[in-house]
């Protein structure tokens, strides 16, 4: 009797999850995902409306105050160059010419690496100036100066 107790030990139940399963249908799911991804069309045809309105046209060019990396200021008018210049002068050519041009936008171009302090103060300066809130606009993308 001894020789027969011995034969059917009694197994131990493991609390161990089998993943090779898991993984197998991963690798399965992942196949089929890579293979539908290079089938399927990326473009999507789109049936716009037709219109002959014309492209609103602004009357004139705007005024860009440019912020160099050492904190420098610039005025572009119009299509003229950039002027270096001071921040009282600035405030004072930007008021002067708000006064005359009051629709006319102002973007405030700066350099990427400029603490944005620099460029809250000039926004402070072109609002000092008389420039409305909806006319002071950033622009996005920075000098490269």
């Amino acid at each position: 009797m001894a020789a027969f107790s011995n034969r059917h030990k009694k197994r131990k139940l493991k609390a161990e999850i089998n993943v090779v399963p898991y993984i197998d249908v991963m690798l399965v799911l992942l196949v089929i995902f890579m293979i539908t991804a290079s089938v399927m069309n990326l473009g999507v045809e789109v049936n716009l409306p037709q219109s002959n309105a014309r492209p609103v046209e602004q009357a004139q060019d705007p005024v860009v105050v440019s912020i160099a990396r050492d904190g420098s200021y610039s005025l572009k008018l119009g299509d003229g160059a950039d002027t270096p210049m001071s921040r009282e002068e600035l405030g004072n050519r930007i008021r002067a010419f708000v006064a005359q041009n009051p629709q006319t936008p102002v973007f405030v171009a700066a350099h990427r690496e400029l603490q944005y302090q620099t460029v809250m103060e000039a926004m402070e300066l072109l609002q000092g100036a008389g420039v409305s809130k909806a006319a002071l606009m950033s622009e996005p993308r920075a000098t490269e100066r």
